[in-house]
């Protein structure tokens, strides 16, 4: 009875991770598709050091927010406070795992699977930045000269994505 009742609450905390990292990569990638729109050429370094600045921020807040959820189950089973709860829940989702703030004999077996699912959410974050960040770099390398337009080009972006190739090119000159 105790085993089941553990495996149904991982179920469930791991069913729910899972959901919100998808639901957070899916608004990333909406949120970054304007930048590698085909009438982008290339970003220039700081517009993509900011870019993926924003990106590494939207991930730690994605992170928390998974951190959370664990801790809000901590802290409805387990531990009588908060701090106890996200301590506990943010050093076993980073696998550092302390020690000094253990988890009742009964739930003992969440904290590993709270550590294998943060380590397969972190790589889940960082292999994308990491596409990203390639996506640059092969963008610098292939168009080495030829900027986005700040103004035109975003404006652009937003308000008609679906310009003709005569339009694009009296843009850029």
């Amino acid at each position: 009875m105790i085993f089941a009742r553990q495996a149904g609450a991982a179920v469930v905390l791991v069913a729910l991770t899972l959901s919100m990292q998808c639901a957070g990569l899916a608004a990333v990638i909406a949120w970054t598709r304007p930048s590698f729109a085909p009438d982008v050429l290339r970003l220039g370094a700081i517009r993509s050091a900011m870019l993926v600045m924003r990106l590494m921020t939207a991930f730690i807040g994605l992170h928390i927010l998974e951190i959370l959820l664990w801790a809000c189950f901590y802290r409805w089973l387990c531990f009588p406070f908060w701090e106890s709860s996200f301590y506990f829940s943010a050093a076993s989702y980073a696998t550092v795992g302390y020690g000094d703030v253990v988890l009742p004999w009964v739930w003992r077996t969440l904290g590993p699977m709270e550590s294998i699912i943060g380590v397969l959410m972190c790589g889940l974050s960082a292999s994308f930045l990491f596409a990203i960040v390639s996506r640059l770099v092969d963008r610098e390398a292939r168009f080495p000269g030829r900027l986005a337009h700040p103004l035109t080009d975003f404006e652009s972006m937003s308000t008609n994505s679906n310009l003709s190739g005569s339009k694009r090119e009296d843009r850029q000159m």
